[in-house]
């Protein structure tokens, strides 16, 4: 069972893509394609296989924080296009 052409087209939609007639219907051909694999995938036995383990139960791997002295200000600015009073000076988003 294929997708029809406006399936296709709800679904470039859904995904914001502009395509062409020719793109509607190779992607029906392909979209198909892959759904057929998934209705096989459907129908094996997978009572007795064990679940994988849930990515939640890993643990942070992150270095402890430790406190150190902080770069100088002047190091910092020196590459900079733009700074003032010690900061970086950046166009403004708002007006």
């Amino acid at each position: 069972m294929g997708l029809s052409n406006d399936e296709v087209r709800h679904i470039a939609w859904l995904a914001r893509l502009g395509v062409t007639d020719d793109e509607i219907e190779r992607f029906r051909i392909d979209l198909s394609v892959i759904l057929d694999h998934f209705r096989v995938l459907q129908e094996l036995d997978t009572e007795h296989v064990p679940a994988a383990p849930h990515a939640s139960l890993l643990e942070n791997v992150l270095r402890d924080d430790v406190p150190q002295t902080s770069l100088e200000v002047e190091s910092v600015l020196a590459n900079a296009p733009r700074s003032q009073d010690s900061c970086f000076r950046v166009a403004p988003i708002l007006e």
